[in-house]
């Protein structure tokens, strides 16, 4: 009988960075294929590496999932404070997962969820309520993946192309 692969979740660290630029290359290209707003992976994976390190260095975390060793995808979170009038305190200040990806090759494992259940726990020590998670509406997979995980739609937003 095969052993069953060995998931751990840990904090992201500066070694992990060519790992975490080869899944948001991967993130991005994912993406780009729904919507054509987005710029190639290439294009963008160093200097939005270098905003989710800033952001998530006060109040948040990148956190990766190794897969019997090998970097199988990250998951990075951070507090979101506003100050909207017709908001509660609560919706204010709220946790965000900014970026989850689990490459190709480990979908289907249960990766993912691992992923965000850690990141709701660390978002959870800041204090935070709420946390919210964006996605493409036309990334029907990722949205499934969140509404099994407890997610329910917030507030949805809608574009218009103009010719």
């Amino acid at each position: 009988m095969p052993l069953m692969p060995r998931i751990s979740i840990l904090s992201a660290n500066a070694s992990d960075g060519p790992d975490l630029r080869r899944a948001i290359v991967a993130l991005q290209e994912h993406e780009r294929a729904l919507h054509d707003t987005r710029r190639p992976g290439e294009d963008v994976a160093d200097a939005y590496l270098a905003q989710l390190l800033g952001r998530t260095a006060v109040s948040g975390a990148i956190l990766k999932a190794d897969l019997d060793g090998l970097f199988a995808g990250f998951v990075a979170g951070w507090v979101e404070e506003s100050d909207a009038i017709a908001e509660t305190e609560s919706s204010n200040r709220h946790g965000l997962i900014a970026d989850i990806c689990v490459l190709p090759e480990y979908r289907t494992q249960g990766i993912g969820a691992l992923l965000l259940a850690a990141m709701e726990r660390r978002l959870a020590a800041f204090g935070v309520e709420r946390i919210r998670v964006v996605a493409l509406s036309s990334n029907s997979l990722a949205r499934a993946s969140y509404e099994r995980a407890g997610f329910h739609p917030y507030e949805i937003t809608y574009e218009k192309k103009l010719d």
